[in-house]
């Protein structure tokens, strides 16, 4: 059985997070995707992440994710928010487009796992918000910056979805 805590604990890009978020849930739930893209763009506070419906591409708020980086005392800590948006995402790229599916699904992938009382399972039970329950949030000021594409996120080439 793959070890996805420790190597959660040791992914130093959104690529190795991405390797275990495919791995996980084609392990529980039978299915994946290749050919995802990665986007980081600064979104409003309010939204974690989305996949634009009928594309291959992800998008993840870059302000939050420099805040809990900048806040957390730990990479596993964002390594585990930076998984359940990626996790999220990836479930609604896979076909599923109910919200109350999708986080049914992100919690029964979380904890089948990573188990009960890992951050992943926590923050897929109360919401990757709970990470920020304690840090101040703020909205830059200057311009929006520009959409920036993260290079080699997904090396995968196989077939589009099974």
């Amino acid at each position: 059985m793959d070890n996805y805590t420790d190597r959660l604990k040791t992914a130093i890009d959104f690529r190795e997070v991405w390797e275990i978020v495919k791995d996980s849930v084609k392990s529980v739930l039978r299915q994946y995707r290749v050919g995802m893209m990665l986007f980081l763009d600064d979104l409003p506070l309010r939204l974690g992440a989305y996949h634009p419906v009928g594309t291959n591409n992800i998008v993840l708020n870059r302000i939050l994710l420099e805040i809990v980086q900048g806040a957390s005392k730990n990479r596993v800590d964002v390594n585990a928010f930076i998984y359940i948006l990626l996790l999220h995402e990836y479930i609604h790229a896979l076909g599923h487009l109910r919200e109350s599916e999708v986080r049914s699904l992100v919690f029964t992938v979380s904890k089948e796992c990573f188990g009960l009382n890992h951050i992943v399972t926590r923050l897929a039970s109360a919401g990757p918000w709970s990470i920020l329950r304690d840090i101040p949030l703020y909205t830059p000021q200057g311009p929006k910056r520009t959409l920036e594409v993260v290079k080699d996120f997904d090396s995968s080439t196989r077939e589009y979805i099974v």
